[in-house]
């Protein structure tokens, strides 16, 4: 296998992943806004600490993108990834902030049918 495939193979990977997590993230939203406290969205919360774990033991790089870079010597940010540069540079930081905005108002909706 070239060098070439390898790297669109893991790129289309990596695209599928983010396009799955982007499913769970925003259905996490829709339900908290819509106040469906499920069993969904609380796999969507593991699904997405589970991520973050996986960031964290390869010190907040993505394995794909380590293995991408045995095939490409480019510096730009989207190399690894069919997105436009400037969402590959910024996506943990976008993300992390609506899964923070997504925790917040859970634990709200969660504090509120307690109280009730």
């Amino acid at each position: 296998m070239t060098k070439k495939t390898s790297l669109i193979i893991i790129k289309t990977v990596h695209t599928l992943i983010w396009i799955f997590f982007n499913i769970v993230i925003f259905y996490m939203l829709y339900a908290v806004i819509i106040g469906k406290i499920d069993k969904w969205l609380w796999l969507g919360f593991g699904l997405v600490a589970l991520e973050g774990l996986v960031l964290l033991v390869f010190k907040f790089f993505c394995p794909l993108t380590i293995m991408a870079r045995q095939y490409s010597d480019s510096d730009r940010d989207n190399f690894d990834i069919y997105l436009p540069n400037w969402l590959a540079r910024n996506t943990k930081r976008i993300y992390t902030s609506i899964v923070l905005f997504i925790a917040v108002i859970a634990l709200l909706r969660v504090m509120q049918v307690s109280i009730l």
